[in-house]
């Protein structure tokens, strides 16, 4: 939670530091970055500077996430009719105290709620309200922090809106989000937006250099997989490989792609496989997709040549990837990449799950073997 204790970041901490000390803190600021770039760990070291400016007793408040004029909102799944952050803030608080730089991914699994949906409500923002609508305990500023902002529903939205155009005094609301992608505009509108960029390869290998007794060439081997990300950065030192059943997936789709212009049955293999990715959380499956778009890109940069700038390869199960790689050009890299990106609009629009999936599983067998 101290500014010390980021990894990396140093002009955006500056920036922030600066606007505490010159008393320009807008009311209302949207982080926008992945976890792993250091949003949430960002705004709790710019709000713990702000309260502990008020009151040199805050700090230690603020690092346990139990200051009384701090408050949380969260996605959440629905429980007994019932979506409100208060009554999982006991377990948000243990994976961030645990880990600050952890994910929404990491959230759902910490939760156990791989199955379900997690958002944020507009009977959260009523329960905001009120709590805003309260007197501060200490006297000063009173603190929200929405981590992912970018999970609210529609309900949620709207309601939160009329919370940004008129906050009770001396509030100041701190947003964090992926992107602004999911976000109303009327409510960009109103955020002053911080963009927090990935962590320079510099700044990352110093970190883990400093954190963990590990050889340069593993740090080597990290950044390059990492890419800016401290999150996925620990989990890679954690358990050696990234991303392990998307990457068996991947393998296997590709597989049953070449077999089934020759051998029709391998389009069961297909069909199965898309009911088995189908029973992810969509957010599970928006990453999948991510994850074969990166792959896709890099097997391109193989085919050409640029070997320096292919920094994840898959070799696992005997995949082979040199070979995979040459069926990957400019004659159908824009197809299947376009593909992705139109599942990945259906997915977010609520599309069949299983519909989705097989019909792109099925379409890859198409474009693969067209020849450059």
């Amino acid at each position: 939670m101290n500014w010390e204790n980021i990894a990396g970041q140093g002009n955006l901490k500056k920036l922030l530091r600066d606007s505490i000390a010159e008393n320009r803190v807008s009311h209302a600021q949207l982080f926008v970055g992945r976890e792993g770039y250091g949003t949430l760990p960002m705004v709790l070291a710019y709000a713990k500077e702000v309260l502990s400016r008020e009151n040199e007793h805050a700090a230690s408040k603020v690092e346990h996430l139990n200051h009384l004029d701090l408050h949380f909102s969260f996605p959440v799944f629905t429980d007994n009719k019932n979506s409100l952050s208060k009554n999982k803030f006991e377990e948000f608080r243990e994976m961030i105290i645990s880990s600050p730089y952890s994910s929404y991914d990491d959230w759902t699994a910490f939760l156990e709620s791989e199955n379900k949906q997690l958002f944020i409500s507009a009977d959260e923002i009523d329960d905001q309200n009120q709590k805003f609508s309260l007197k501060s305990f200490e006297g000063g500023t009173k603190i929200l922090i929405v981590w992912r902002a970018d999970k609210m529903n529609v309900a949620a939205s709207n309601k939160f809106l009329k919370f940004l155009e008129e906050p009770p005094a001396k509030t100041i609301i701190l947003l964090t989000a992926e992107s602004t992608n999911d976000i109303l505009p009327t409510i960009l509108s109103r955020t002053q937006i911080v963009e927090v960029p990935r962590i320079t390869d510099e700044d990352l290998g110093a970190y883990l250099k400093k954190q963990f007794n590990i050889s340069d060439e593993k740090v080597k081997e990290i950044i390059h997989e990492a890419q800016g990300d401290l999150n996925d950065a620990m989990k890679l030192l954690q358990s050696g490989t990234k991303n392990e059943e998307f990457e068996k997936l991947f393998v296997q789709w590709v597989r049953d792609a070449f077999m089934v212009k020759k051998k029709p049955e391998f389009l069961k293999s297909i069909i199965f496989w898309a009911r088995e990715i189908a029973g992810w959380n969509r957010e599970k499956q928006k990453n999948f997709l991510n994850y074969c778009s990166e792959i896709f890109r890099l097997a391109l940069l193989q085919n050409y040549q640029s070997e320096s700038l292919v920094y994840k390869k898959i070799d696992a199960n005997g995949f082979n990837w040199a070979g995979f790689s040459k069926f990957i050009s400019g004659a159908n890299i824009e197809s299947i990449l376009e593909e992705i990106s139109t599942a990945d609009l259906h997915l977010t629009r609520n599309g069949n799950p299983k519909i989705v999936w097989t019909d792109l599983g099925i379409k890859l067998s198409r474009y693969i073997h067209k020849s450059s």
